[in-house]
């Protein structure tokens, strides 16, 4: 009783009036009394009932199908067709289409170098570059040019660059370009994806187009030799039959150029870029027969003597 009374005139407040004030009022007695706090113990002893909810069964509606048989098997009743309704006709029974026709389409969708023989007039020996593919992720891929030129990978190679938050990866690719009748161009492309390298390379070497000068056995008029850095090639004219004797970036050069018999040969540094640069530069210094008799002033008849 002590406690619980002095904690009842500690919260007693007081208020008295100033001795400064003109006006004397009346003293205000403020009381503040303390809620009980109950413990969680008293909600054990002393539960609170509560009563369940009871569904009004004036709003509520139960459908009973009391005149359905569950184990009876009912019947679709579809309706009537009108009167002027004709069916459709069936996808066999059209006009057959002959195998002309059908490899034609199969052309025309694949090229022909998938069958081996064609039907439109395309090459058997190229695939079709009309046709777009589609990848995996659902990128349809670019048309190649239709400018009658062929594309030959030579190399392609991981290269880095330091920069100052660390190392740029990119890819450079060396690709030849040609039309197998005496044009033929080296190109060089870096790009941080192989296919944008690829089409870069081969966008610069359709620039850098030059004419490979052949007799009519496919051959070159005289030997030649040249030389792109550390690298140098040698090329020799060879008899018909003999094809093209080469490796490495030369005879992809020849090949593209559409040189049959010749021999060449990489006499100074492997790198497959500089060796291909120094069969172009080799090819430059070759000039026709008919040229340095017209240099001359000559008949050609006169240069064998």
């Amino acid at each position: 009783m002590a406690a619980s009374s002095l904690s009842t005139f500690s919260s007693l407040s007081v208020r008295t009036p100033s001795r400064f004030s003109t006006f004397q009022s009346q003293p205000h007695h403020t009381f503040f009394i303390p809620k009980p706090i109950q413990s969680p113990f008293y909600l054990l002893l002393n539960p609170t009932k509560f009563d369940p909810i009871k569904p009004n069964s004036t709003t509520a509606e139960t459908t009973f199908f009391d005149n359905t048989d569950p184990e009876e098997i009912s019947t679709y009743d579809p309706p009537e067709r009108p009167e002027d309704f004709i069916e459709p006709a069936s996808f066999d029974d059209g006009p057959m289409e002959s195998e002309e026709e059908i490899a034609k389409a199969y052309e025309e969708l694949y090229g022909a170098a998938y069958s081996g023989e064609t039907f439109l007039g395309n090459d058997i020996y190229a695939m079709d570059s009309k046709v777009k593919k589609t990848t995996a992720f659902g990128k349809t891929k670019k048309e190649k040019a239709k400018d009658g030129f062929d594309e030959r990978v030579v190399q392609v190679r991981r290269v880095t660059k330091v920069v100052k938050g660390g190392k740029q990866l990119h890819f450079r690719a060396v690709v030849v370009v040609g039309d197998k009748k005496g044009q033929v161009g080296v190109g060089v492309g870096k790009a941080k994806e192989v296919i944008a390298a690829v089409q870069k390379s081969a966008v610069n070497a359709r620039r850098n187009l030059i004419t490979v000068p052949m007799t009519k056995y496919l051959t070159f008029p005289h030997r030649s030799e040249g030389d792109f850095g550390a690298a140098r090639v040698m090329l020799r004219p060879a008899a018909p039959g003999t094809g093209v004797i080469a490796g490495g970036a030369v005879r992809i050069v020849l090949e593209m150029a559409g040189v049959e018999n010749a021999l060449g040969k990489q006499l100074g540094s492997n790198n497959a870029l500089n060796n291909a640069r120094a069969t172009v530069v080799a090819v430059q210094q070759m000039r026709q027969f008919s040229e340095v008799a017209q240099e001359r002033g000559i008949p050609m008849e006169e240069l064998w003597k």
